[in-house]
C-alpha cells in the first residue's frame, strides 16, 4: 500500500501528519502541537481536526489505534498514527515546502524585511 500515490494534502492535513510523525497521539494533542509549532497563528478547531482526521483515515494516511494508557480518562480518547503511506505523503509535502522556502529565500522574501 505504501507504493500507491498519496492524494494531495490540505494545509490542515499536512499539519496533522506532522503532528503524528513523532508517534501516536489523540486529537487534543494534535491540536496543541499545531498551535505550538505555529506560535499560535494556526488553531485547528475540533470540527476541522476531526473532519481532517476522517479524510486522512479514508485516504489510508492515518489509522486509529488502541491506547496503551491505563488512565481511565484516556478510555474516551481516540489515538491516531501515521501509516507508511501517510509518512511518505508527509515527507513528500515537507520536501515540496522546503523547495518553496528556498525559492522564497532566494527571492528575498525570507530573511529580510520588505519596505512598504
Amino acid at each position: 500500500m505504501a507504493d500507491r500515490n498519496a492524494p494531495p494534502l490540505t494545509p490542515a492535513g499536512f499539519q496533522v501528519l506532522l503532528a503524528l510523525a513523532g508517534g501516536a497521539a489523540h486529537g487534543y494533542a494534535v491540536m496543541r502541537f499545531v498551535e505550538e509549532i505555529s506560535d499560535g497563528t494556526v488553531r485547528l478547531g475540533p470540527g476541522t481536526l476531526y473532519r481532517t482526521l476522517q479524510r486522512l483515515v479514508a485516504d489510508d494516511l492515518v489509522v486509529e489505534v488502541a491506547s496503551e494508557s491505563t488512565d481511565p480518562h484516556d478510555a474516551r480518547r481516540r489515538y491516531y498514527e501515521l501509516t507508511d503511506l501517510g509518512r511518505t505523503a508527509a515527507a513528500r509535502e515537507a520536501e515540496l515546502l522546503s523547495r518553496l522556502v528556498a525559492v522564497a529565500t532566494d527571492a528575498g522574501l525570507i530573511g529580510r524585511r520588505r519596505s512598504a
